[in-house]
């Protein structure tokens, strides 16, 4: 099909324009009327052909759909291709998907093929299907189709693209993480227990009076010894644990990666505004989120600018959604994920007031993950104090260098963080478990005994 992009007329149109210039060449010799008829006709035969491929060509309309609508990376969608006339072609019309280069060939058919439908367009419907995968996330385009379209006579050709494309949105690809003290102290519910009473007051403290009713078995002894009266423990309430995703999309932060990676990255990836270090922290994030939401977790996500975490997505669903849990979220988490960019940060600053006052809003209610880029002593210096706002921190840096973000590394531990320096070639599973290294018993309370002000 390539090839009749430069032509309009197939050997047979080209053979009959030449016969007919050699009989009007022969009649003006030989002074035959009837030889100049034959020769203006068999000359004039396979340019009206083409004439009427260019305006009175067949209509014709494409129906696509993508099983499953969005892929992770990797796995394969099926789809569902169905072409529909109305008119009755009496020969075959041969046409081409187009697709991305990044899906290698593009398939190709006939018009009409074999399996046909006529009830659910209303026209005669020809139904194809094939495969795609992509190793990589991202939005693409898929069509339009391109039909090579023939007369009758075999004389003319003429190449039409059928209106009609569609997206498919290719999510990134989780990776299994371990379970470690984040999000391993929890019940075999997945909820987490707090000393706190089911409806909080003022009084709200960790022992109260007998009750007539309550069991012996909950008296504390040294409490009623102080108060001079039966005190029995406070019941537990059962919440659902939750965390905050700190994702960091700032260009200048994986700006940084050097050598053959990053240009790598955007010679053979240019859908996206990325590099391999961003493509590391992406799928960092859909993976902690995964493993976190499996285990009944509700999510925050943010940038480093205070904004909802994905609102610079053009794939996300619903952008300004800062708050994900279940199925459902996940499912937009990743959905959101496939397209995310890097973004220039303009004249704002990075961990500003904004962000902190949005972190003070869920104060003790979950640990703070934050998936950052490079990042300076005076940004880790102003992130630092975050933490007091969460049971835990933890952070991973990546950087092409990352002995280049030590002394923020530092910073940032010395205010109580978990930090995991990692490069775009670190195992994701690797710095997940590294958040373990400090004795698990420091964080045994992250869940169950959190008080405001105080943090590991």
């Amino acid at each position: 099909m390539e090839a009749s992009r430069a032509k309009f007329l197939s050997t047979r149109g080209w053979g009959l324009i030449g016969g007919g210039l050699f009989c009007i060449v022969l009649a003006q010799i030989m002074g035959r009327k009837d030889l100049l008829t034959l020769g203006l006709f068999l000359f004039l035969l396979p340019l009206l052909a083409a004439l009427g491929l260019r305006f009175i060509a067949p209509k014709f309309t494409v129906y696509r759909e993508f099983e499953p609508a969005v892929v992770e990376a990797g796995s394969t969608t099926a789809v569902d291709l169905a072409i529909a006339s109305p008119a009755k072609l009496g020969a075959k019309v041969r046409m081409r998907e187009t697709l991305p280069g990044r899906f290698g060939r593009s398939p190709e058919f006939s018009y009409p093929g074999r399996v046909q439908n006529t009830a659910d367009v209303g026209q005669r419907s020809s139904r194809y299907q094939y495969h795609l995968r992509s190793a990589n996330r991202g939005q693409f385009v898929i069509g339009p189709v391109s039909a090579e379209l023939g007369d009758a006579f075999g004389l003319s050709h003429h190449l039409r693209s059928l209106p009609g494309t569609d997206v498919l949105t290719v999510t990134p690809q989780a990776v299994e993480l371990p379970i470690n003290v984040l999000s391993g102290a929890r019940g075999s519910d997945g909820m987490t227990a707090t000393r706190q009473q089911a409806n909080p007051s003022d009084d709200d403290v960790m022992t109260r009076e007998y009750r007539h009713g309550d069991p012996m078995r909950r008296v504390h002894w040294p409490a009623t010894a102080r108060h001079g009266e039966l005190m029995v423990r406070q019941e537990e309430s059962v919440t659902t644990p939750e965390a905050t995703i700190l994702l960091d999309q700032r260009a200048s932060s994986f700006g940084q990666a050097e050598g053959s990676a990053h240009r790598g990255w955007e010679e053979e990836h240019p859908e996206l505004r990325s590099t391999a270090g961003f493509e590391w922290t992406v799928v960092a994030a859909i993976s902690i989120c995964t493993h976190l939401i499996e285990r009944n977790f509700d999510l925050r996500m943010l940038d480093v600018l205070g904004h909802p975490g994905l609102a610079s997505s053009r794939s996300a669903p619903e952008p300004m959604v800062e708050e994900y849990a279940g199925t459902a979220g996940l499912a937009s988490i990743a959905e959101s994920l496939a397209a995310l960019e890097l973004q220039e940060s303009g004249t704002e600053e990075a961990f500003n007031d904004r962000l902190l006052d949005r972190l003070s809003l869920n104060r003790q209610r979950g640990p703070i993950i934050a998936l950052l880029g490079q990042l300076s002593p005076d940004q880790a210096r102003t992130l630092a104090p975050a933490i007091e706002g969460a049971t835990a921190g933890c952070a991973i840096i990546v950087s092409a260098h990352p002995e280049g973000v030590d002394e923020a590394g530092a910073i940032l531990r010395q205010a109580g963080w978990r930090v995991v320096q990692v490069d775009e070639h670190s195992s994701l599973a690797g710095a997940w478990s590294s958040f373990d290294t400090r004795p698990v018993e420091d964080l045994a309370g992250y869940y169950s005994d959190a008080q405001p002000g105080r943090r590991p």
